[in-house]
C-alpha cells in the first residue's frame, strides 16, 4: 500500500523492549528514489537525540496505532553511531552504521535493497537477493565486497522528504504548482509518486507524478522539472488524498501518459534477480 510521507511523521518507533521515539523525517536516495532511513526523535530518554532507523529493521507495522515495530533494542539505539541531521550523511557514516547493526550494504546490487526488492530480506538467511532460498557463491560474495569497498566514499545522495515538500514544479511549458507530499510503498519503501498541488493554477487540484517522469531536480533552487506539458497534466486523473490509491487508478494514470506501470518493471526485476 502507498503511504504519504507527511502522514508517517509522528509514528512511534517501538524497539523489542519499548518505544524509541517518533518519526521526524525520512531520508531517500535521490537516484533510486527509495527511503533509506527514518529520522527518529528519541524524546526524553535520550534528550531528544536524533537517530537513524533503517527499513531493514522494520517488521510488520501497526498502521491503526501509528506504530512501527523494529527488531533492535533500546540499548542498541543508545549506543548507535551519532548523526548530525543538519549535515549531509556521508557514505563513511553509512558504512559505520551498517557495520554497527550488522546490515548488508543496500547499494551493492541490482534491486532496491542490495540484490533484492524488500529491505527486511537483506537480513542474514536471505542472502540479500529477496528470497530466503537465495545464497551467494564465494565469487559473488567477493565481487559484492569489492563493489561495496569502491563505493565507501561515494556521495550517497540522501535527501530529506520534508525538505522536498513545497519544491516548485515546472512542466515543459511553464509552472504547474508545488510538491505537496510523497507516496511511498510500505513494503519496498520505494517512492512511487510526488503529490503535486496545482492550486495556483487550478484551485484545489492535485495530481501525481512518478519519479521516472522527472527530467531534472535542482536541489539548490528547490525546483522539479517534469517531462510533460501543462495540458497533459491538466487532463490527467486527479488525486484524492482521502481515498487510498488502487491499482486500477494507477493503471489509468500510466495509460494517460502512455507509459508502462512500475509494477511491471518490478515484476521483471524480481524475475531477473531470482535467476541470479
Amino acid at each position: 500500500m502507498l503511504r504519504n510521507t507527511n502522514d508517517l511523521e509522528g509514528y512511534v518507533i517501538g524497539a523489542t523492549d519499548g518505544p524509541i521515539g517518533h518519526v521526524k523525517d525520512l531520508y531517500f536516495d535521490d537516484r533510486a528514489w527509495v527511503v533509506r532511513y527514518l529520522v527518529v526523535d528519541t524524546g526524553p530518554w535520550l534528550s531528544s537525540r536524533k537517530v537513524l532507523i533503517s527499513p531493514i529493521a522494520i517488521g510488520r507495522p501497526n498502521w491503526a496505532e501509528r506504530l512501527l515495530l523494529v527488531s533492535i533494542t533500546k540499548e542498541q539505539v543508545k549506543n548507535s553511531p551519532d548523526i548530525d541531521t543538519k549535515k549531509p550523511i556521508s557514505r563513511q557514516h553509512e558504512v559505520q552504521y551498517s557495520g554497527y547493526y550488522g546490515y548488508p550494504y543496500y547499494w551493492g546490487g541490482a534491486g532496491y535493497w542490495g540484490g533484492g526488492m524488500y529491505p527486511n530480506l537483506m537480513m542474514p538467511g536471505y542472502g540479500g537477493f529477496g528470497s530466503p532460498q537465495a545464497t551467494r557463491s564465494e565469487e559473488e560474495s567477493a565481487i559484492a565486497r569489492a563493489g561495496s569497498a569502491r563505493r565507501r566514499d561515494d556521495n550517497p545522495h540522501l535527501r530529506s522528504c520534508r525538505a522536498v515538500v513545497k519544491y516548485h514544479v515546472h512542466a515543459s511549458d511553464g509552472d504547474i504548482g508545488h510538491v505537496e507530499g510523497l507516496l511511498v510503498d510500505d513494503e519496498t519503501w520505494a517512492i512511487r509518486y510526488l503529490i503535486i498541488n496545482t492550486s495556483n493554477w487550478w484551485l484545489g487540484h492535485q495530481v501525481l507524478v512518478a519519479p521516472q517522469w522527472i527530467q531534472d531536480v535542482s536541489w539548490f533552487d528547490a525546483r522539479v522539472a517534469v517531462k510533460m506539458t501543462r495540458q497533459a497534466i491538466k487532463d490527467a486523473p486527479t488525486y484524492d488524498s482521502a481515498t487510498p490509491l488502487d491499482r486500477r487508478q494507477e493503471t489509468g494514470l500510466y495509460d494517460h501518459y502512455g507509459r508502462a506501470g512500475y509494477w511491471t518493471d518490478d515484476a521483471r526485476r524480481e524475475t531477473e534477480i531470482s535467476r541470479i
